[in-house]
C-alpha cells in the first residue's frame, strides 16, 4: 500500500483535534470537516485545511456519508479517520469509502458488520472459545423462546438490542410478569435507535467490573494486546472514568483475558486498533460483552501507560505497515487515569447543560494531559455530545495517580456551565475509589458523590471580577451566574 499523504478527520472536538495532531507528527496533511455550528471549532482552525459539510444537525453534516465523501475526493485526500462516534462503527460507510478508493483507517467493513450484531458476535465468541455471558444463542424475538430462556438461566436478566450498544433498547427483567412489557419496550428503543427490533437475553450479572482489553492487528497477520482498562464508573451506560491497568488484576486473570482478546480479533479477522469488552463478576469470572471496532474514547489511558501512539498505529496499519513490536516486547509502566469533563450537572441525573462558557483553562503539570476541544472559552452546542475535555494523567502507582489527578481537576477552571468536575474529584477522594470497590453500579451506589455544595460568597465575588475584566460587556446578573458556576468547577467540592 502507498504511504497515506492526507487524511480527512470525519469527526469534530477533542477527538478530531487528537487526531490531526498525530497526522503532524507523522507530516500527514490534516483536513477538518466541520457543520455550521462549528465553524470556529478549535479542530476547524488547527486543521490544515477545512470543509463546511452541512447544518448543525448531525444527521446532515456529520453523518451525511456521501457529502463527506464528496469533500474527501475534492481534496484529495486518500484516507478518513473517523474517530470515535458518528460515522465510526457504520460498516456502510467503510465499504463506501473502498468503493470510491479513499482508505479507511479502521478494519475491514465486514468486520464492522460482523461485530455490531450482538448475537452474531456471541456466537462467533462461543465458536472460538471467548466465554459469553450466559443467554439466548441467537435473537430473542419471540415471547415463548425468551420465557423459556429466561426461565432457564433464572432472574434477573437483561433484554439487549443485538444492533447496538450504549444501553439503548436496553431492559432488565426481575420477574417472569415484567419480561412482556419489557420486550416491547427494549424492540421500540432498539428500533427507534437502530432501525431494528432484534433483541437478545442474557443473565444479569450483579454488580460486575467492566474491564476492556485493546487490541492491535496488521495486515500481516500479527496481534497483539495492550493490556487492559477499567471502566466500570459509568452514566447512562456510557464511561465517565477510566483507568489502566486494572486495580483488581492478577497476572493469571491479565494473561487470561489477553489471551480471550486475541481469540475474538483472530476470530474475526480484526485489523487495526480495536477493543473487546468484557464483564468481571465478583469471583473474577470474565464474560464477552462486545467488541467496539474503533478507537475508544479512553484510549489516552493505555498510550501512558505502554508509550504507544495509537493513532499512529493505526495509520500505519491501514498503510500496510508491519507492527515492528511483538506481544513480549510490550510492557504496563505505571497506572493512568482519565476523567471525561462533560457539560452535564450531575446533581441532576448528569443532564446536559449546554451553553457559554465564559471561562476554560485547562490544568497543566508533570503527568497531566489535556484532550480538550476548546482552546479556550466557546459555546457548547447542544447538537452534540457535551464533551469539553477529557484530564488524563500518570503516576507510578494508583495512588500517585489518583492524587495528581485530584490536583489536576482542581486546577481546571470552567464558568457558565455545570460540568462533571465536582463529580470526578468527589470520585478520586472517596473511599471506594481509593479501595479500588467498583463495579457498573458505582454512580448509583454512591449518590452522595453527586450532591453540589455551597459557594463562599467571597469567592463567588472574586471570580466574577475576574470575569468582569475578561469580558466588559457581560451584565452583572450573567458575570454571577458564571462566577459562581466557575467557583462550583474549580474549589467547592
Amino acid at each position: 500500500m502507498p504511504k497515506i499523504k492526507k487524511v480527512l478527520v470525519a469527526n469534530r472536538g477533542e477527538i478530531a483535534l487528537r487526531i490531526m495532531r498525530t497526522c503532524r507528527e507523522l507530516d500527514r496533511i490534516a483536513v477538518a470537516i466541520y457543520s455550521e455550528a462549528d465553524r470556529k471549532s478549535a479542530h476547524v482552525v488547527y486543521a490544515d485545511e477545512a470543509y463546511c459539510v452541512g447544518p448543525a444537525r448531525a444527521s446532515e453534516s456529520y453523518l451525511n456519508m456521501r457529502r463527506i465523501l464528496e469533500v474527501a475526493q475534492s481534496c484529495q485526500a486518500d484516507a478518513i479517520h473517523p474517530g470515535y462516534g458518528f460515522l465510526s462503527e457504520r460498516a456502510a460507510f467503510a465499504r463506501l469509502c473502498e468503493e470510491k478508493g479513499v482508505t479507511f483507517i479502521g478494519p475491514p467493513w465486514p468486520v464492522i458488520q460482523a461485530m455490531g450484531d450482538k448475537t452474531e458476535a456471541r456466537r462467533l465468541m462461543q465458536a472460538h472459545g471467548v466465554p459469553v455471558v450466559p443467554g439466548t444463542d441467537g435473537e430473542a424475538l419471540g415471547m415463548q423462546a425468551a420465557a423459556r430462556k429466561a426461565e432457564e438461566i433464572g432472574f434477573p436478566v437483561l433484554i439487549k438490542a443485538a444492533a447496538g450498544g450504549g444501553g439503548k433498547g436496553m431492559r432488565k427483567v426481575d420477574k417472569a410478569q415484567e419480561l412482556r412489557q419489557a420486550m416491547a419496550l427494549a424492540q421500540s428503543e432498539a428500533q427507534s435507535a437502530f432501525g431494528d427490533p432484534r433483541v437478545f437475553i442474557e443473565k444479569y450479572l450483579d454488580a460486575p467490573r467492566h474491564i476492556e482489553v485493546q487490541i492491535l492487528a496488521d495486515t500481516h497477520g500479527n496481534r497483539v494486546h495492550l493490556f487492559e482498562r477499567e471502566c466500570s464508573i459509568q452514566r447512562r451506560h456510557q464511561k465517565i472514568i477510566e483507568e489502566a491497568p486494572a486495580c483488581i488484576m492478577t497476572p493469571e486473570l491479565r494473561r487470561a483475558m489477553g489471551e480471550a482478546a486475541l481469540r475474538a480479533a483472530a476470530a474475526c479477522n480484526y485489523v487495526g486498533a480495536g477493543t473487546v469488552e468484557f464483564l468481571v463478576d465478583r469471583a473474577r469470572r470474565f464474560f464477552f460483552m462486545e467488541m467496539n471496532t474503533r478507537l475508544q474514547v479512553e484510549h489516552p489511558v493505555t498510550e501512558l501507560i505502554t508509550g504507544l501512539d495509537l493513532v499512529a498505529e493505526q495509520i500505519r496499519i491501514a498503510e500496510g505497515v508491519s507492527m515492528p513490536f511483538a506481544q513480549q516486547d510490550l510492557n504496563i509502566n505505571g497506572h493512568a487515569i482519565e476523567c471525561r469533563i462533560y457539560a452535564e450537572d450531575p446533581s441532576a441525573g448528569f443532564l446536559p447543560d449546554p451553553g457559554r462558557m465564559r471561562l476554560h483553562e485547562v490544568p497543566a503539570g508533570v503527568g497531566v494531559r489535556v484532550d480538550a476541544g476548546y482552546d479556550g472559552p466557546g459555546e457548547v452546542p447542544v447538537h452534540y455530545d457535551p464533551m469539553i475535555a477529557k484530564v488524563v494523567v500518570w503516576g507510578r502507582t494508583r495512588e500517585e495517580s489518583s492524587r495528581r489527578m485530584a490536583r489536576a481537576l482542581r486546577d481546571y477552571q470552567v464558568a457558565g456551565v455545570k460540568t462533571t468536575l465536582p463529580y470526578c474529584l468527589r470520585v478520586m477522594e472517596s473511599a471506594p475509589w481509593q479501595h479500588g470497590e467498583l463495579s457498573t453500579h458505582f454512580v448509583q451506589d454512591y449518590p452522595e458523590l453527586t450532591q453540589p455544595e455551597a459557594v463562599p460568597y467571597a469567592q463567588v465575588a472574586a471570580l466574577a471580577a475576574v470575569l468582569h475584566r475578561q469580558d466588559n460587556s457581560a451584565s452583572p446578573t450573567h458575570d454571577a451566574r458564571s462566577a459562581e458556576d466557575g467557583w462550583l468547577q474549580r474549589r467547592s467540592f
